[in-house]
């Protein structure tokens, strides 16, 4: 009976023992690493926020105020796009007037001013011909609706669209590259081998776009649009832009039957061969134009890139359908 009280003890004894060596550790909870975290990043346009991911890839958390398919020129800021940038680490505009209508509130409202990066920095901006002209019919046309000039009207004097020609994106590589480094130092490798494999494509676009253009004959280089968008794309590939339906900066004014009058005979004057306008616009006025003249209506993506998967889905792909429409439209 002793020598089985004994054997009890002792299996009593050592039972917990073997189990808790034998037991798994429970995990040490992981440690927060700076290095883990997605910066949050916040593009203006769909075609910024395809530059910056360009760059950031899935080191960034990106966000774009504008849908797919708007218009940045008459775009009005929602309570969601204040969160955004309430949050963002990050903010990327083009700059050189194209978002302040909608923007500045937005950075005002979240403090936010300080994260902003206006990608127009350190190029040299064109100026729009008869601006001021143009912005006085504007003024005229507003000047009955209580702040509506404000939102929809450009003050810039210049041309904001600097994405039609790719050198001026790869000086945006450069800005968001260090934006982006300085933010996350950790990842600035990263950020400097993605931007400068960018830029390696962003060269070879151009060289194809010359490469295209060569195809159309220098008197037919003339260009319609329905707002003032290929000046960068003009100046660089030796296009002229002879006329365009909306008059001004911004496609949120409408034309006169006097500006429509005149801008039919300078089509005829000319030999212009096809009209071009934005996918985000409601064509009406271009169509009317376009079939009184008899040469086609092309629609092309300036504003906006296409929804995923489509035609025009990244700012390369969008250079390249543009680019190939033209020069079937022109040659």
């Amino acid at each position: 009976m002793m020598r089985r009280l004994i054997l009890f003890v002792c299996i009593a004894w050592w039972v917990p023992v073997l189990v808790a060596c034998q037991a798994p550790a429970a995990p040490s909870p992981m440690p927060t690493s700076e290095a883990a975290k997605q910066l949050r990043v916040v593009a203006t346009t769909s075609i910024v926020g395809d530059v910056v991911r360009q760059i950031g890839g899935d080191a960034i958390q990106l966000s774009v105020i504008v849908p797919i398919g708007a218009d940045a020129h008459a775009y009005e800021a929602s309570p969601q796009d204040i969160a955004r940038v309430a949050e963002a680490d990050l903010i990327f505009a083009v700059g050189a007037g194209l978002e302040q209508h909608f923007l500045d509130r937005l950075l005002e409202q979240t403090g936010k001013r300080g994260a902003a990066r206006q990608l127009a920095e350190g190029i040299p901006l064109l100026a729009f011909e008869g601006h001021e002209e143009e912005h006085s019919h504007e003024r005229e046309r507003h000047k009955h609706k209580e702040g509506e000039a404000h939102h929809h009207r450009h003050d810039s004097e210049v041309d904001p669209h600097l994405w039609m020609d790719p050198n001026n994106v790869i000086t945006w590589t450069h800005t968001i590259e260090t934006a982006l480094s300085q933010a996350d130092p950790g990842r600035a490798d990263l950020y400097r081998r993605n931007a400068e494999a960018y830029r390696a494509e962003l060269r070879k676009l151009d060289e194809w776009i010359r490469e295209q253009v060569s195809q159309i004959p220098p008197e037919n280089r003339k260009l319609v649009t329905d707002h003032r968008v290929f000046g960068y794309f003009a100046r660089r590939y030796g296009f002229q832009q002879v006329g365009t339906i909306i008059p001004g900066v911004s496609t949120a004014a409408e034309p006169s039957a006097q500006e429509i009058a005149k801008l039919q005979e300078t089509i005829r004057d000319l030999n212009v061969k096809a009209i071009f306008v934005s996918s985000t616009i409601s064509p009406s006025v271009a169509e009317q134009i376009a079939k009184d003249i008899g040469i086609p209506l092309v629609r092309l993506y300036m504003e906006t890139l296409s929804e995923p998967g489509g035609e025009a889905d990244s700012y390369i792909t969008m250079m390249r359908y543009n680019v190939q429409a033209i020069v079937r439209s022109l040659r």
